[in-house]
C-alpha cells in the first residue's frame, strides 16, 4: 500500500514515447523529480513524494524504458536530450512554469540541461549521488572509460569474468539481467541493513529488461566523457544548487559531488552511511534538507518553537500504534495516571484511526497534525489473506509509510515544543531517532509488549536472516545511541519473554532485554475491582442469568473477517449444542457489520468502545490471537478459544508463549478447524470454570509512576 496516492496522472507522448507522470499536492513551488537511469521508475521517490507533497507540489515520471513509460528502441532513444525534452513535456502537460528540479544519479546529467539551457524554468536545482565524473576517484575514472565511445565495443564483448565491474557489460545484462541487477542493487546500497532497500531496487530493475538497460548505459551522453566538458556544463547552471553525497558511496565518489557543488557554487550535504542512495537509506535527513532548501527559496520563515507553549505546565505528545485497539486503551490508562503524579499536564496525543475512536470517546485531545498521517492500518488490511498476515513482511513493506509518519512527528516538535514524548510501538518514531539523534528535542520514552522479530518456520534461511538483520540493527541503535530512550518500559513481566535468541549470533531476547526495559507488568487499561462483581455487571449489560453469552470479536483492525465468517457458521451447529446460548459478533471499528452474514438469533454489533466489560461478563470468548484482548479475558478469568493469524509472528509466538504461561486459553488453527469443530469447542468450553495464574492490576500506575519521574 502506498503512503500517497497521486492526485493526478497521466501520459505525455513526445516523437511517438509515451511517458507517465503522477502529481502530488497542490502547494508552491512545485519540486519535480526527475528519473535516474532506466533501471528503476519513479517509485524511486517514494520516501520523498508525500512529505514533499504535504509542503509543495510534486511531479514524478517514468523513465523511458522502464515503469509505466514505453521502452522505446535504439540507444538514440536513451539520449540525455530524450530525458531532459521529457521533463519539459511533463511540465508542460502540467501546466508547470517552472520547478525545483531533483536529479539522482544520472538524472544530474538531464538535470544539468534543463538549468543550463531552460534557465526560465528551473527554479533551483538538488543533485542527489550526482553522476558527474570529474575527479581522479576511482569510480569516476571507471565510469569515464565504461562511458567513453571508444570503449563501447569492448562494452559489448563477452567479458573475460563476470565478477565485479565486469558485470557492467553488454552481454551479461542481456544474458543474466537478474544477477546483474541484484549486483548493482548491493553496490548501491552498499551500507549494512539495506535489504528493503535492495529488494525495492531489484523489483523495479525487473520490471524492464536487459536489452533496454544495454542501450540506455550505451547511449549518447549530455556531454563527452571528458572532465573539462562535465565542467563546462555544470558552469551554466545559475540557479541556486544543493549537491546531496555519500561520503561512502560505492558507485559515484563523494569526490565527484564535491566536484559538482563547487562547478555549480551550490552547497555540499554529505549523508553518512547513505551509500549511492542517501534518499532511500537516510530519507529523513535528505528530506528534511529538501524543505529547507526548497523554503529557503521563498523566504519562509521557520518557526521558534518554544513561543508555542498553551501555558506554564508540563507538555507531553503521545504516539499510540494504530495496528489495533490494545495499545489505545492501556495508553489511556497510563495516561490517566500520568496526569494524577504531574498536576497540569497536558497530553496530545497523535494518533489515527482505529485509536483515535478511543481517544474521542475518553475525551482525550488529538492533534491536528494527526490528519496527515499515513494509513497503518489500512496497509496490514491489505496485506492479509484468510486470516493469514505475515506480519513481519507487512511490517517491512510499510516502509514508506512509516517514513511519511515519522515526518509528520518531525514537522511537528519542529514547531511545537514538548517536555515529553511517549511512543506506545510508535515503531517509525524509534526507528529514525535512533537513526538521527540529534532529531531529539525531549525525554523520551518507548513501550512495547514484545521485544524481536522471529522467523517462520515456512520462511526458510531467507527469513532467518532477514529477522536476524533487523534485529541486529536494532542492537545496533541501542549500543551506539543509548541517549535516544530515557525510558524503555516493557509492558509484561521477565517470564512473558520467549526463550529465542535475536539471531544465531546475537544475544537471547530475555537476556537482552532485562538489560535494556524496566518492566511495568500487564497494562490492561481498566479497573479489575470494577469488574469483580460479575452477576451485578452481568444485569447492567442486560444480560439474563440463564443465559450462555458468547462474545466473538477479532479487535481493532479489519484483517478478521474470515475468523467472524467461520463461527457465525458454527452458530446453528454450537446453538444446537447449548441452548441457552446467545452470541454476539462484534465486527469492530473497521468491519463493516453489514459485510458479515446474518443468521436468526445472532446479535452483530459494530465497534463497542468498552468491550472489556463485555469479555469480563460473558461465558466464553471466541478471538484472534491479539495480547490485549487474550489478556483483559485472563484478568476477567474467562474461557476462551483463540485463533492466531498465519504468518503472524508476534500472535503465534510472543502472544502464545504469554498466555501459556498464564494457563489461559485454548488454542486453535484456523486452517484446521471447520465451523462443525468451532462449535464442539463451543460446547465445551463456554462456562468452564478456569485457574489462571493471576494478572497484576497495577502495571498502568507502575509504567506511569517511570515516566513522571523524567518530568
Amino acid at each position: 500500500m502506498r503512503a500517497r496516492h497521486p492526485d493526478s496522472e497521466g501520459f505525455v507522448e513526445r516523437d511517438g514515447v509515451k511517458v507517465h507522470y503522477e502529481v502530488f499536492g497542490d502547494g508552491e513551488p512545485t519540486v519535480l523529480l526527475l528519473p535516474t537511469w532506466t533501471y528503476v521508475h519513479s517509485r524511486v521517490w517514494k520516501a520523498q513524494v508525500p512529505y514533499l507533497a504535504r509542503h509543495f507540489r510534486a511531479i514524478a515520471f517514468d523513465p523511458r524504458g522502464n515503469g509505466r513509460s514505453d521502452r522505446p528502441k535504439g540507444r538514440h532513444a536513451y539520449a540525455e536530450r530524450e530525458f531532459a525534452a521529457d521533463a519539459l513535456a511533463v511540465m508542460d502537460a502540467t501546466e508547470t512554469e517552472n520547478a525545483v528540479i531533483v536529479g539522482l544519479s544520472r538524472g544530474a546529467q538531464r538535470g544539468m540541461l534543463l538549468a543550463a539551457e531552460h534557465p526560465d524554468r528551473v527554479l533551483a536545482a538538488v543533485f542527489i549521488g550526482s553522476w558527474f565524473p570529474v575527479s581522479w576517484a576511482l569510480g569516476s575514472v571507471r565510469y569515464r572509460l565504461l562511458t567513453n565511445p571508444r570503449m563501447r565495443p569492448l562494452l559489448q564483448r563477452r567479458p573475460p569474468t563476470t565478477r565485479g565491474w565486469f558485470k557492467f557489460n553488454a552481454q551479461h545484462m542481456r544474458n543474466n539481467h537478474p544477477d546483474f541487477v541484484g549486483w548493482w542493487a548491493r553496490k548501491m546500497l552498499n551500507v549494512p541493513h539495506s535489504t528493503k532497500q535492495i529488494e525495492d531496487a531489484v523489483e523495479w530493475a525487473l520490471e524492464t529488461d536487459g536489452d533496454t538497460l544495454v542501450e540506455s548505459a550505451l547511449a549518447e551522453r549530455a556531454a563527452p566523457s571528458t572532465r573539462s566538458a562535465q565542467r563546462a556544463l555544470a558552469r551554466r547552471v545559475r540557479c541556486p544548487v544543493l549537491v546531496v553525497h555519500g561520503p561512502g558511496d560505492a558507485v559515484t565518489p563523494f569526490a565527484d559531488g564535491r566536484a559538482l557543488a563547487r562547478e555549480t557554487g551550490g552547497r555540499l550535504l554529505p549523508v553518512p552511511d547513505g551509500g549511492h542512495l542517501p534518499h532511500t537509506r537516510k530519507p529523513v535527513a535528505v528530506n528534511a534538507a529538501l524543505r529547507e532548501f526548497v523554503e529557503g527559496l521563498a523566504g519562509r520563515p521557520r518557526r521558534d518553537p518554544t513561543v508555542h507553549r498553551s501555558g506554564g505546565g508540563k507538555r507531553a505528545l503521545y504516539i499510540s500504534s494504530p495496528i489495533g485497539l490494545g495499545h489505545a486503551r492501556r495508553d489511556v490508562a497510563i495516561a490517566r495516571r500520568l496526569r494524577e503524579l504531574v498536576p497540569g499536564l497536558e497530553i496530545d496525543w497523535l494518533a489515527q484511526d482505529p485509536v483515535t475512536r478511543v481517544l474521542e470517546a475518553e475525551g482525550e485531545r488529538i492533534h491536528p497534525a494527526s490528519r496527515h498521517l499515513a494509513n497503518e492500518s489500512g496497509h496490514f488490511e491489505s496485506e492479509s489473506a484468510e486470516h493469514d498476515l505475515h506480519c513481519f513482511q507487512a511490517w517491512r513493506r510499510m516502509d514508506e509509510i512509516l517514513v511519511a509518519n515519522y515526518m509528520v512527528f518531525h514537522d511537528l516538535v519542529r514547531d511545537e515544543s514538548y517536555d515529553l514524548w511517549i511512543g506506545d510501538e510508535a515503531w517509525e518514531l524509534d526507528y529514525y531517532l535512533h537513526e538521527h539523534p540529534s532529531d531529539k528535542r525531549a525525554r523520551y520514552v518507548w513501550l512495547t509488549d514484545f521485544v524481536g522479530w522471529l522467523p517462520l518456520p515456512d520462511g526458510g534461511e531467507r527469513e532467518a536472516y532477514l529477522t536476524a538483520d533487523y534485529n541486529a540493527e536494532m542492537v545496533e541503535h541501542i549500543a551506539a545511541h543509548p541517549e535516544v530512550r530515557d525510558r524503555a518500559l516493557f509492558v509484561g513481566n521477565p517470564e512473558d519473554i520467549v526463550p529465542n535468541r535475536l539471531g544465531p549470533e546475537l544475544p537471547a531476547i530475555r537476556e537482552w532485554t532485562e538489560g535494556h526495559f524496566d518492566f511495568a507488568g500487564y497494562v490492561s487499561g481498566f479497573d479489575h475491582a470494577e469488574l469483580a462483581d460479575r452477576e451485578r455487571l452481568r444485569a447492567e449489560l442486560g444480560y439474563r442469568p440463564a443465559e450462555q453469552v458468547c462474545i466473538v470479536t477479532v479487535g481493532g483492525s479489519g484483517v478478521g473477517g474470515h475468523l467472524l465468517r467461520r463461527v457465525i457458521a458454527a452458530y446453528p451447529s454450537a446453538k444446537e449444542r447449548v441452548p441457552d446460548l446467545r452470541m454476539i459478533v462484534v465486527a469492530g471499528p473497521r468491519i463493516d457489520p453489514r459485510s458479515v452474514p446474518q443468521a436468526n438469533g445472532l446479535q452483530i454489533c459494530p465497534y463497542v468502545h468498552d468491550l472489556y466489560r463485555h469479555l469480563a461478563a460473558c461465558d466464553l470468548a471466541v478471538v484472534q490471537g491479539g495480547l490485549t484482548t487474550a489478556m483483559e479475558l485472563t484478568a476477567g478469568k474467562r474461557p476462551f478459544l483463540y485463533f492466531p493469524l498465519k504468518h503472524h509472528f508476534e500472535q503465534c509466538f510472543h502472544v502464545h508463549h504469554r498466555l501459556e504461561r498464564y494457563g489461559a486459553g485454548r488454542r486453535m488453527s484456523f486452517e484446521d478447524s471447520t465451523p462443525e469443530d468451532i462449535a464442539a469447542a463451543i460446547g465445551d468450553e463456554i462456562g468452564r470454570e478456569v485457574d489462571y495464574r493471576d494478572v497484576e492490576a497495577d502495571g498502568a500506575r507502575r509504567a506511569a509512576e517511570r515516566i513522571a519521574e523524567l518530568l
